[in-house]
């Protein structure tokens, strides 16, 4: 397998879950070994240190037993008054005692305890050699009571080394269960940020990326076509990129060749019409010497004219946004001081039809091209005062919102059905309406504002009327200018 295979979505992505899953994983399988290890270690310390104490304790009442059955073995040695079990149950007591202490040897004592043990042993021995080498004698004594305080002094330095090493084992326990949680917070600390970087290098790489295939696909949408298209990143995403060009070279040759088409187009027509024009003005000038058929020709004739030129003039216009959309020179506009500039322009059209602009205008301030910028507001409020009736009214709102400036006209003219609106920013489109109503125009107003608004990298669109209105209402998104 070749390394550029490695580098694509398909193993970056395993490659990328493995490399953190499996650091992480390891962390909690070594955190649930050790804390299994360091359960099972306090529960055998536990229990070590239970039998210690309870076999400890057991030796300290058999060192009282025997001292009490050795006294009474003595007193009871007199033979008028011997009882032959008084020395079984003394030797009984004493076997007890020892092998307490070996099962309290077999437990794993330290040397301290075992050093005490064997002293209690041998503390005990020499009662018992004392008590049985006098048995014989007919006036036995009881032993010399420092001896059974030797036995006594024996069995508590015994208790006291037992519980010494039960706090030097809880401590040795407690260190072991701290040295584990450091050496977990080592591995985790050491691990964590690997992980951490491993998803910030992947984060990184798809998100630049991402970024470039979107940057891409907005100078598209834009229809600027002069840059090259490079997406750097993983295979497939490089791929996407490569695609994206091939998009881009076929796109521009598409629209060279349209613009070609348009420009030859417009250089056929304007030829003859400027014979035509020639012809309409000699009829002008003979207009006394011709009858009312001929002067009616020559008015149909004029306004032909004036309808043609109207067209081709819009043709060159919208064909001229076509030609290098990513060379407009952006500037700050202020749009508000625009957009009341524009409805001023337009003021003598709203009193000849008693037209009524609601304003809902806030200071928004965006970047683009003035001009083109001017065209976008000037064919929306054309439309909308071409399309109002008599005495209707006009809402327009401009507004910021997140990132994106936000232009709306609404009139309250017959609308723009759902139909409609697929089609009504493409060129020489005319709607419904415009018949219904015979309304002049070109159909390339919406058309060149689409394109206006597309070179500005921004977007326009026709929503549904207001709950409580039934006109066309289309909206316009521009971005922001970032504060400085």
């Amino acid at each position: 397998m070749r390394v550029e295979k490695l580098f694509s979505l398909k193993y970056l992505i395993p490659i990328g879950f493995v490399v953190v899953l499996v650091p992480l994983l390891f962390t909690v399988m070594y955190a649930a070994f050790a804390m299994r290890d360091i359960a099972r270690l306090e529960q055998r310390t536990f229990y070590q240190i239970v039998e210690q104490v309870k076999t400890a304790r057991s030796a300290l009442q058999m060192v009282s037993d025997i001292e009490r059955k050795a006294k009474l073995f003595v007193i009871l040695s007199h033979p008028s008054l011997r009882q032959p079990y008084e020395r079984q149950s003394y030797e009984s007591v004493r076997n007890a005692l020892r092998e307490t202490l070996g099962e309290l040897l077999k437990m794993g004592v330290d040397e301290k305890v075992a050093r005490s043990i064997n002293e209690l042993s041998e503390q005990e021995r020499a009662v018992y050699e004392q008590i049985i080498s006098a048995e014989a004698d007919a006036h036995l004594k009881l032993p010399d009571e420092q001896i059974f305080q030797g036995l006594h002094t024996a069995a508590n330095a015994l208790w006291v080394e037992i519980s010494d090493q039960v706090d030097r084992e809880a401590k040795e326990l407690h260190q072991q269960s701290q040295s584990v949680q450091h050496d977990l917070m080592i591995k985790a600390g050491f691990l964590l940020p690997i992980s951490i970087a491993v998803v910030l290098f992947l984060l990184t790489l798809l998100t630049r990326s991402v970024r470039q295939l979107d940057e891409s696909i907005r100078r598209l949408t834009a229809r600027d076509f002069g840059q090259p298209i490079s997406v750097a990143g993983p295979q497939d995403l490089r791929y996407l990129g490569d695609q994206l060009e091939l998009l881009r070279t076929r796109l521009r040759s598409l629209e060279e060749s349209k613009r070609h088409l348009m420009d030859n187009v417009s250089t056929e027509i304007k030829t003859p019409l400027a014979r035509i024009v020639e012809s309409a003005e000699q009829l002008e000038t003979m207009r006394h010497e011709a009858g009312p058929e001929q002067r009616e020709i020559g008015r149909t004739l004029t306004t032909n004219i004036q309808r043609l030129q109207e067209l081709l003039a819009e043709l060159t216009r919208y064909n001229r946004l076509h030609e290098e959309p990513g060379k407009t020179i952006a500037e700050r506009v202020d749009m508000r001081e625009l957009l009341t500039s524009v409805i001023e322009d337009h003021r003598p059209r709203l009193q000849a039809k008693f037209l009524v602009v609601k304003e809902l205008i806030q200071p928004v301030t965006v970047a683009g091209d003035r001009d083109q910028l001017r065209t976008v507001l000037d064919h929306l409020i054309s439309n909308a005062v071409s399309y109002s009736p008599e005495g209707g009214e006009i809402r327009i709102m401009l507004r910021s919102v997140g990132d994106n400036m936000e232009l709306e006209v609404e009139d309250d003219g017959p609308g723009i059905d759902e139909e409609e609106s697929k089609h009504v920013f493409e060129p020489f489109y005319r709607g419904k309406a415009a018949f219904a109503l015979g309304t002049e125009g070109t159909g390339m107003g919406l058309a060149i504002a689409s394109e206006c608004v597309a070179n500005q990298r921004g977007k326009i669109e026709v929503l549904e009327p207001r709950q409580d209105k039934h006109g066309a209402r289309i909206r316009v998104q521009f971005p922001l200018v970032e504060a400085a």
